[in-house]
């Protein structure tokens, strides 16, 4: 099987088909702060699943990743919509981010700043305090830093992978991060069409889990973290 970042690299198509299946996270996000006119800062964007509905509220927006196939299909997917052209893309690494001090008035970062920050890397919590560091830079004062990660795929209640658990308290017992979750969950038109467009991603347990369940709605956990400056 492909890693995500292979994944990203090579199947940016299939991935997007796939997240395109989740519902839209606007209201979550501008419950925490309204999007309305703010500078905002989409940290590993990939192929847009936030900066299609950020774009359409913000002054401008910027976005992130450290694949250019990915960028490539997110400048397609606005341009394509024919939002504004109040962003652009950037790639970029979390740890040195190539914008100003003091920019945005919103940073987020969807299913992204795991990859740096997971128990498997020996140096995540030296990843961590520069990510979360990089992001104070970039913010205005008063500005607001909201985070969305994965709280387990193919469950009904947050079940997290135990890879991410110290990521997670870290965010809330030394940052300072408040925290929510929400239900993610893939809606697609048959358990056939589940199963092709997931396994690719999530794994053959996933693929079997489908099967088993029948299910054409594969549910999905999310935490969502915040903090204000």
């Amino acid at each position: 099987m492909a890693t995500h970042e292979q994944i990203y690299l090579n199947q940016a198509d299939a991935y997007e088909f796939m997240i395109s299946k989740q519902p839209d996270l606007s209201e979550f996000i501008g419950e925490i702060r309204p999007l309305h006119g703010l500078d905002i800062l989409d940290l590993g964007a990939g192929s847009g699943r936030l900066s299609v509905f950020l774009a359409k509220e913000a002054k401008s927006l910027v976005c992130t990743d450290i694949s250019s196939s990915m960028l490539a299909l997110l400048n397609n997917k606005l341009m394509g919509q024919g939002i504004a052209r109040n962003w652009k893309t950037v790639i970029a690494d979390h740890k040195q981010l190539p914008i100003s001090d003091e920019a945005f008035d919103l940073v987020v970062s969807g299913w992204s700043i795991s990859y740096l920050t997971n128990s498997g890397n020996m140096n995540w919590e030296e990843n961590l305090e520069i990510i979360i560091s990089e992001m104070n830079r970039v913010l205005k004062p008063a500005g607001t830093i909201v985070i969305i990660e994965t709280l387990g795929t193919g469950t009904e209640s947050p079940n997290p992978p135990e890879f991410l658990t110290d990521y997670y308290k870290a965010l809330q017992e030394k940052y300072g991060f408040n925290k929510k979750w929400i239900r993610t969950d893939y809606k697609f038109n048959s358990v056939e069409e589940a199963r092709e467009n997931t396994a690719f991603f999530f794994g053959d347990d996933i693929a079997e889990k489908i099967s088993v369940n029948q299910w054409s709605t594969v549910p999905e956990c999310a935490g969502i973290w915040w903090k204000h400056l």
